[in-house]
């Protein structure tokens, strides 16, 4: 590899393509006297227990000091993060992160008698504590620990479970320490043939080649892999979920599904609608494949065919300046002090660009309470690179809005609504580059992006999440999670997701041995509802009916700003999107039909 083409270290990035984290802490010195103080405030906590009904003013003082030790644990933790995320290579940081986790988790235990002495107060006493103006603003806080009274333990038993979480989190950091530093993939022939080694980054380069036996050979190698650790992965997941059914069943929820969904206030109903709305919808899918069959040129698809771009054209390049004006073009629907704010963000610190020795991969957005919303790329200049830009600035003007219009306690934003920001933005993107693509070839390869996306974020992952209530069905039905049960379960929906027009191979029955959100239990489903939901979200924004759009445009900025002062689904409700039904669905549906046809007008 040339000079020109090695990965920078961090000191050769120009400081204009760095975030700016110094507001959060000046220094080091300033983070570890914060994190001395959150040590000693541990005492604090304790004064606390069993006093919350011994009258208003204790009361207000706990949920103050609360408030104050939240905001601070989540800027030392933000800041022990970012910089180890910054070059994961210096030991500083990484003891800084832990140092950080561990008095989170010190923290959680101190803290675990409050949910269980609110729900032993009596409900007149609460009438009477929300009643005053100061505690008033927590009334659905208060709300939803009150919800919790049927799965809500003994404060000695609630302190055991808190404790228990850095073991429970174990099975993850097995997982994720096979997968990440113990897999080791051979090497495979590249388009130039030469031998070049498969790692989890280039996989899907690989399987984006145009020559077949490029994408056959990864796939095939990366799957070998994975066979030959699979009884050890099988296990390491079955007592996952086995651990996923014990805090279920401890705390008295009819199982995993139904506890992984309460804290959102979710009816497992829209877990399974989405199912079964997507199963209704899978011939549109098998029609895209089809499609992208016959623009291969290829007699029969199979599924190392799937990443390889329809449109064989060389890659257009987008230099980060380009895409920063894109998508706040993209994003003018939302209107002027959307697109301002955004624009002096993106320009004001917000975003490490570029990727460095050492730098996590990948991409996300963060900050707390307090602080400028961060995002981390990695980014290159590609059409990925500008989607994924528009992306992680959803979240972040989403963190902007909760965060200047929400007190502290209801400034963050459950995980269901997440995606919906993000994915908002992405379809204004797709919108305005249609809009302005030069030509048929153009428009083609932005329409395939789209629906690539599509199928990762809706098929997939609902296929993904169905395949988690199988599992954890069958552990509760007293079925043994085998590997070959695991792969039989696994190879049955690949049939059913991708139909008859695509060959099954055999060794995708083992890809569910290397999905991580796995390990986070009835997670993924989220990624497909918010699709959905952003889907109906962005037609309305787009309405050519002037008076309709500006009536969306503030629904969405409202949205936007409500945080989590209320529950997920009423915020979508009340921003025009009924979760509740079929109807985002089924809405999201005929626009990635209207996408396949229009490839295929494109590509005629």
């Amino acid at each position: 590899m040339s000079e020109s083409k090695k990965i920078p270290e961090r000191a050769q990035i120009d400081e204009q393509y760095k975030w700016r984290i110094e507001e959060i802490y000046a220094n080091n010195d300033d983070w570890q006297k914060d994190l001395q103080l959150l040590k000693s405030l541990i005492p604090e906590v304790e004064k606390f227990t069993g006093r919350l009904g011994d009258g208003k003013e204790i009361f207000i003082k706990c949920m103050e000091l609360q408030d104050e030790i939240s905001q601070l644990l989540d800027r030392v933790y933000l800041y022990a993060a970012m910089r180890q995320d910054e070059d994961n290579t210096l030991p500083i940081y990484q003891a800084m992160r832990d140092n950080a986790e561990r008095i989170a988790i010190e923290l959680s235990a101190v803290w675990s008698f409050f949910s269980p002495e609110i729900l032993a107060l009596p409900p007149e006493t609460i009438e009477q504590y929300l009643a005053d103006p100061q505690i008033e603003l927590y009334k659905k806080m208060i709300t939803d620990i009150t919800r919790k009274r049927p799965y809500t333990l003994p404060p000695s038993e609630e302190k055991l479970l808190a404790a228990s979480g850095d073991m429970a989190a174990s099975f993850d950091n097995i997982f994720t320490m096979l997968n990440n530093a113990d897999m080791v993939f051979p090497d495979i022939t590249n388009s130039n043939g030469e031998q070049e080694q498969l790692t989890h980054g280039n996989y899907i380069s690989f399987l984006q080649c145009h020559d077949r036996s490029v994408r056959k050979g990864a796939f095939d190698a990366l799957y070998a892999t994975y066979a030959k650790s699979t009884n050890t992965i099988a296990a390491v997941y079955s007592s996952s979920v086995k651990k996923d059914i014990y805090y279920a069943r401890t705390r008295g929820y009819e199982n995993p599904l139904a506890a992984s969904l309460f804290d959102d206030n979710i009816p497992t109903t829209v877990y399974d609608n989405l199912i079964e709305s997507v199963r209704n919808h899978l011939p549109l899918f098998y029609k895209y494949l089809d499609l992208r069959r016959r623009l291969l040129n290829l007699d029969e698809l199979h599924m190392y065919d799937l990443y390889v771009p329809v449109i064989n054209a060389k890659d257009k390049s987008f230099k980060y300046d380009e895409a920063k004006r894109l998508v706040i073009a993209a994003c003018e629907p939302l209107g002027q002090e959307y697109t301002s704010t955004l624009s002096m963000g993106l320009n004001s610190g917000w975003v490490d660009v570029y990727e460095n020795k050492g730098k996590t991969s990948g991409a996300y957005s963060s900050g707390v309470y307090g602080t400028s919303p961060y995002m981390l790329l990695n980014y290159q200049d590609n059409l990925n690179g500008v989607f994924t830009l528009g992306h992680e600035a959803g979240h972040s003007m989403h963190s902007y809005y909760s965060w200047q219009t929400q007190p502290y306690v209801y400034s963050s934003y459950r995980i269901f609504v997440a995606e919906v920001a993000s994915t908002v933005n992405e379809n204004l993107l797709i919108d305005y580059m249609l809009h302005n693509s030069d030509n048929k070839e153009e428009a083609a390869i932005i329409v395939n992006h789209y629906l690539e996306e599509f199928r990762g974020t809706v098929f997939r992952q609902t296929m993904f999440a169905e395949f988690e209530k199988i599992v954890h069905e069958a552990v509760q039905n007293g079925e043994a999670l085998t590997a070959s049960h695991l792969n039989e379960i696994y190879y049955q929906l690949n049939k059913d997701y991708f139909g008859e027009g695509v060959v099954i191979d055999k060794a995708i029955a083992g890809e569910w041995a290397r999905i991580p959100h796995f390990y986070r239990p009835f997670y993924v489903y989220k990624y497909a509802t918010g699709f959905c939901a952003a889907s109906v979200l962005a037609l309305s924004v787009l309405d050519n009916a002037e008076a309709r759009a500006e009536a969306a445009q503030k629904r969405y900025i409202e949205f936007l700003s409500s945080g989590s002062s209320a529950d997920p689904l009423d915020l979508l409700k009340k921003a025009g999107v009924d979760m509740s039904t079929s109807y985002p669905i089924s809405t999201a549906m005929s626009i990635f039909e209207n996408m396949v046809k229009r490839l295929e007008y494109l590509t005629d």
